[in-house]
């Protein structure tokens, strides 16, 4: 199944599934949509992650799937089908979407040497179908950098094939997060093989490269990219930020013929980084501005 086919049928399913009632989809949603993480604004898989979204001026929330540590599988606590309509019905409340579902317990496992990777990537798949979510974000992390650990390669596309097996069987994509270029990020991409498996691109990543972040876009193209953190590493808000011209990012992705969802991350001021409602809100208010002006 090619990629186009593929998507296609994903948001063809996804439309069905939707009707008559329709859970997270928002009319005449805008090109781009402006969405936090719950872990980064303090309230990981907390209720109360809608409401501070909320107050924060965001569209919507990525959730995560909770800590990992030691345990077989992630401390999810959406897989309670009371908890889990708690969330459905307090995001329908406040007219929030969740935009995707993140496994960022991976920042510091190892998808290549953890043992039951396949059951945690089938419980996020199974809490994504739960929630009628299409997108999930897998971060390589530390321990599964491929510049650093090269040699980790084969293990870690041996287990990308087989969790595009699982999210092809359920018409959803799962982004990754490599420290790869956009060249090297393609040629992974092609090697697993699957429109199952796509990018989920980090401005911080290229900046923090010394990347051309225009360029790297433009390589990854339209149809590899599903969702964009789109912030830098901390330090000032993104209105602040010289190495980072978000005008021109919007023009770039613009001209790919892009659209989705932009994922803030970090970019909180170094003054005060624990103030969640202060740094998120600036930088939400400054996206819209930019990606949702009319």
């Amino acid at each position: 199944m090619d990629r186009r086919h593929f998507l296609m049928n994903t948001t063809l399913a996804a439309t069905a599934a939707l009707l008559p009632r329709q859970l997270f989809a928002a009319p005449a949603a805008p090109r781009y949509q402006i969405a936090v993480c719950d872990w980064m604004i303090l309230k990981r898989q907390k209720l109360g992650a809608f409401q501070r979204t909320r107050e924060i001026g965001a569209d919507g929330l990525e959730l995560d799937m909770g800590g990992l540590g030691n345990r077989e599988t992630f401390d999810n606590k959406l897989v309670d089908p009371a908890v889990r309509k708690q969330f459905i019905d307090e995001a329908r409340r406040l007219g929030l979407q969740v935009c995707s579902v993140a496994m960022s317990g991976f920042y510091a496992q190892s998808f290549a040497g953890r043992p039951g990777v396949d059951r945690m990537v089938q419980d996020c798949i199974n809490t994504m179908q739960q929630l009628n979510v299409k997108v999930a974000f897998l971060p390589l992390g530390v321990q599964g950098d491929l510049v650093q650990h090269p040699h980790l390669r084969p293990a870690i596309v041996q287990r990308l094939k087989a969790a595009a097996v699982q999210a092809e069987k359920a018409g959803v994509v799962i982004g990754i997060e490599t420290a790869l270029d956009a060249a090297g990020e393609v040629e992974l991409l092609k090697e697993i093989g699957s429109p199952a498996i796509q990018s989920y691109f980090n401005f911080a990543n290229a900046l923090e490269a010394g990347r051309d972040l225009q360029q790297e876009l433009r390589i990854l193209g339209r149809d590899r990219i599903c969702q964009i953190h789109c912030t830098d590493k901390d330090g000032v808000w993104l209105q602040d930020n010289t190495r980072l011209d978000l005008h021109k990012v919007k023009q770039t992705l613009d001209d790919m013929g892009w659209s989705g969802w932009l994922v803030i991350e970090r970019s909180r001021d170094a003054k005060d980084p624990r103030n969640v409602v202060w740094n998120f809100s600036a930088n939400t208010k400054y996206l819209k501005s930019i990606f949702q002006q009319s």
